[in-house]
Formats: C-alpha cells, structure tokens, sequence
C-alpha cells in the first residue's frame, strides 16, 4: 500500500510519535536509516517498517510505503532516510549482570548515545539512567548510539535508591574524583562494580557522591581541566574492563 496524504490518519499517528509524551504512552518509537533499522530488527523490536516507494528493503515485518512529501513528514531530520522504522521499546531486564554504569542527570543527548554506544563496547551489562537523564529514545541519543541502544539492557530508576539495594548485594559505588582518587590504571578489579558518571556541567549530585566507596580519575596534561563525560566515560570503561 503506498501513502501519499499527510492527513491520512495512521501517518498521523507516526507523526505524533515525534513528541516524547506520546512515545511513553505508546512505549516505541521511530528510527531512521538501514543501519539503525537493521540494529533493531536484529532484536525483534520492529513493529512497522516504513519505505519510500521505490526503496526495496526485504525484511520479514510490516511494511508501509510512502511518498517523499510523507516521509519528509515523518522524519526527524532535515532530509530524510529513505529507510525507517516504527521500533517497540526494548523492555527492562531486572537481571542487572555484574557491571553497572549509572548516570546522573547527563543533558546532552550526543553524550548519552556516545556514552551507550562504549557501554556495549566495553562489556557493561545494564545502564541505570536517572529520571532526570535526558529522553532515552530523543532521536539524537538513538543516532549517537550508532544502534547499541538495542543491544544492552537499560533502566530508569532513582540512582540513589538504586545504589542503596545493591550495596546491600556488594556491589562496590565507583565515583570520579581527582582528590582522594585512584588513577584508574591503578584502580582494584572489582567483581561487582556501579560505575557513576555525573552531570556534564556539575558532575555526580552530593547525595550519591556520599554513597560511592571509592573514585577514579583519569591522569592528563594539566593544561587540560576536564573531558567531555561520554570521552571520560569511554576511558573509564575501557579501563574497568581490561582489569
């Protein structure tokens, strides 16, 4: 079937999903491109796919055809994929693994995609985003994650909350601190480990910096006075995982 009216009523509906209050009620989401498409059909999560109406794309779902005015329409980009897909949020899985990332209050969405997207890379096995965190599914966290959005377990909860259960599991806190901390080469292998990443602007809030049992830093050139959270991260991550 090939659209070709904006006003059509299921394009409506795809529209909306633009607006992150309707993507919470209806728990999906869009994305565009083959490699984003591909990443999330690996998963199973794709409800609908959508296609120009000449694109050839042969995937085992759903297909809707569209015209050029429609798609353009439903993008989230100034010029759209000719390829996308209507995607089902990837669901929480309450076994959190043994390497835990938490992040407090990151805004920028190209830093929390860059930061998911190291996650997968370095073998961490659930992200914990603050309610304060930016829009998981923005479409710049999803484009940023280059896909990996789909390949690790993430969950919403309240860090402090969260922190305070799995203390009482052993896991040790690991904040970033340069004074009283271990330069992360140097840092102990933990078998169990929460890896806190604060604010970009602020960095980890009082409240959890008090629950964390020890701090890392990341020994640079002093000319430098901080890296961007996702480039820190990534470091610390990396670090973490070759212990």
């Amino acid at each position: 079937m090939l659209i070709t009216s904006v006003n059509n009523e299921h394009i409506k509906k795809l529209i909306k999903l633009k607006d992150k209050k309707y993507r919470d009620s209806e728990n999906k989401f869009l994305v565009d491109t083959r490699h984003l498409v591909m990443e999330a059909y690996k998963e199973g999560l794709i409800e609908e796919l959508i296609l120009y109406k000449d694109e050839i794309y042969p995937l085992d779902v759903d297909t809707t055809y569209v015209s050029y005015e429609v798609l353009k329409k439903i993008s989230q980009t100034d010029t759209p994929s000719k390829v996308m897909a209507v995607v089902r949020k990837k669901e929480e899985d309450n076994n959190i693994g043994e390497k835990i990332l938490i992040l407090d209050n990151i805004q920028d969405p190209g830093n929390l995609g860059c930061i998911i997207r190291s996650a997968v890379a370095f073998n961490i096995d659930t992200i914990v985003v603050s309610n304060d965190t930016v829009d998981l599914y923005n479409p710049k966290v999803v484009r940023a994650s280059q896909g990996m959005i789909f390949h690790i377990n993430i969950i919403k909860r309240d860090p402090i909350k969260f922190i305070q259960n799995i203390k009482n599991d052993g896991y040790k806190i690991v904040g970033t601190k340069v004074t009283n901390g271990c330069d992360v080469r140097e840092s102990k292998t933990y078998s169990h480990f929460a890896l806190v990443i604060g604010n970009e602007g602020h960095g980890i809030s009082q409240d959890i910096d008090m629950l964390c049992d020890e701090y890392l830093y990341i020994k640079m050139n002093e000319s430098c006075e901080s890296l961007n959270a996702s480039v820190a991260a990534s470091i610390l991550m990396y670090e973490l995982n070759n212990k």
